[in-house]
């Protein structure tokens, strides 16, 4: 049996608020109603204090206390008194709705509306009145907890409901009238609420996910970078195989040592080369890259990269160590990108500063550590460092080698570790 349209729309508000209907989780409660307690007092199982919650149980106490107070006080008058339960139960249910908002706010509603239509009879003789001012006020502060935390057919149902429940008790239609409005005000209100809380909170995920696609861009772009520079380093051993495979043969001329010696370095580089391609395979992510045809640079142009640093105001001091020849092409362009990214960010961040930069080569690792002080601390933007340590995680993660960064005192300090792999 198909039910009309009109009536569909009906019922569904009201049977999500009596039946079927569920509050959201609470929203994040703001940090200015939270109040921290020292530890040091040690008084208390829990750190801080929150104002709603203390505020729900000072409205608890005196709505129970103020309504007991009251009907005790006229259970005397005639025709007959009402037994003591039935008073305890009239205030235990107007007053119990106050704890029960915070969590449960569809729960705290159902009760306090059962409440108010089981107590009318004994309220309006005992106090003249279907409904206490107290409990009126209990009513609406719970029908606010609903408008914030539930959807709005579920609050539609509540007021629906709510008028209803006005129109069987006592009362007079004036009365209803007013209800029916101080009801409405407050569900709209508390829809508000609850609207802009959505709407913080949706923008508060946009710039999550927006800060997040831009750091995975970064990522790509950084990515794309390197494998630009390894591409240079790639090609420039292919021509290198390329001129040993033409020019061995011609040097041999017949001599079966040295054409076997001539291709055992035509092997070597070609394991290299290999390498290197299988290095510019794993951080490549774009690509429609251009390829960038200058030279890159390795640690033998280390010396020139102080110089500019010191030209710009640092008190740069470079120690080595270790035999620093013949290292991987890879391994020396990234040693040379990370001192590069680390001063740059010196003089960025901490202008004028003491920096010392050292490198050391032990076994078969190579050792980078870059330390600066505050300087002149005038950095041009504080506590933000850009895509440099991306693009030092992404040369130190393709060589499968470790990174450090963070604040030492009130200086910064970069250590990484590059493993160094000779071609085989």
């Amino acid at each position: 049996m198909n039910l009309p349209a009109g009536l569909v729309r009906l019922t569904r508000p009201l049977a999500l608020a009596v039946v079927s209907g569920k509050a959201d989780p609470p929203f994040p409660r703001s940090r200015g109603l939270r109040i921290p307690i020292p530890a040091s007092l040690g008084l208390l199982p829990f750190r801080t204090v929150d104002l709603v919650v203390v505020a729900n149980l000072l409205i608890f106490w005196f709505a129970y206390s103020g309504n007991l107070s009251a009907f005790l006080e006229n259970n005397g008058a005639p025709p007959a008194p009402y037994p003591e339960w039935q008073i305890y139960y009239a205030v235990a249910a107007c007053a119990l709705p106050l704890l029960l908002r915070e969590h449960w706010p569809l729960a705290a509603w159902r009760i306090s509306a059962v409440a108010m239509v089981t107590t009318a009879p004994l309220t309006d003789t005992l106090l003249g009145n279907p409904v206490p001012v107290i409990g009126i006020l209990t009513y609406l502060l719970v029908v606010y907890s609903v408008a914030v935390r539930c959807e709005r057919d579920t609050t539609l149902g509540v007021w629906i409901a709510s008028v209803l429940c006005m129109a069987i008790s006592p009362s007079s239609r004036d009365e209803i009238v007013i209800a029916a409005i101080l009801l409405g005000v407050t569900a709209l209100f508390g829809y508000n609420v609850r609207t802009r809380r959505l709407a913080t909170r949706r923008l508060a995920e946009e710039e999550q996910r927006s800060e997040q696609a831009l750091a995975g861009q970064a990522v790509l772009e950084e990515r794309a970078r390197i494998a630009r520079e390894l591409h240079d380093v790639v090609a420039h051993h292919m021509s290198v195989i390329a001129i040993q495979a033409e020019a061995v043969p011609l040097q041999a001329a017949g001599d079966a040592r040295r054409l076997e010696e001539g291709l055992g370095e035509i092997r070597a580089l070609s394991l290299t080369a290999m390498t290197e391609m299988r290095r510019v395979l794993g951080v490549l992510r774009d690509g429609d890259g251009l390829t960038e045809t200058a030279p890159q640079p390795g640690l033998g142009r280390l010396e020139e990269l102080i110089a500019t640093a010191r030209s710009a105001g640092l008190a740069v001091t470079l120690k080595l160590g270790g035999d620093l020849t013949g290292l991987p092409t890879a391994v020396s362009l990234s040693a040379y990108r990370i001192v590069q990214e680390s001063t740059s960010n010196a003089m960025r961040h901490a202008p004028g500063s003491t920096v010392l930069v050292k490198i050391n080569r032990s076994g078969a690792e190579l050792h980078i550590n870059v330390t600066n002080d505050a300087g002149y601390r005038s950095p041009t933007e504080p506590g933000h460092i850009g895509h440099g340590l991306i693009g030092m995680r992404e040369r130190v993660s393709m060589l499968g080698g470790r990174l450090w960064a963070g604040p030492v005192g009130t200086g910064f300090a970069i250590t990484a570790i590059l493993p160094i792999v000779e071609a085989t």
